[in-house]
């Protein structure tokens, strides 16, 4: 499910009742304790990395422009049936992508 995106108005007084230095000083508090935790990179990101490609050549070898890649990795489109096919394949084998890169 992408994510909502706010308004300017809502961004303004998101970041207005910030306290970054707060926020930093608990993160580095949570690392000093080794409260740290990875996030998963999203599935189109994940498989491209796999690959070891850039975003211009994987976008390439999939037949889609760098803009609709970079949708799909910020998870403000879907790809088709057909790419999400290509994308397991990305991410199982990446060997047999990377053997067809322009």
């Amino acid at each position: 499910m992408p994510l909502k995106l706010l308004t300017d108005a809502e961004l303004t007084a998101f970041e207005a009742g910030r306290d970054i230095a707060a926020e930093l000083e608990e993160s580095v508090r949570q690392m000093l304790a080794g409260e740290t935790f990875a996030v998963p990179l999203p599935p189109v990101v994940a498989a491209r990395a796999k690959t070891g490609l850039s975003q211009a050549a994987f976008s390439a070898l999939l037949g889609v422009s760098v803009g609709t890649l970079q949708a799909w990795e910020h998870g403000r489109r879907n790809p088709s049936k057909a790419a999400q096919t290509l994308l397991r394949i990305a991410n199982d084998t990446p060997e047999i992508l990377r053997k067809y890169a322009l």
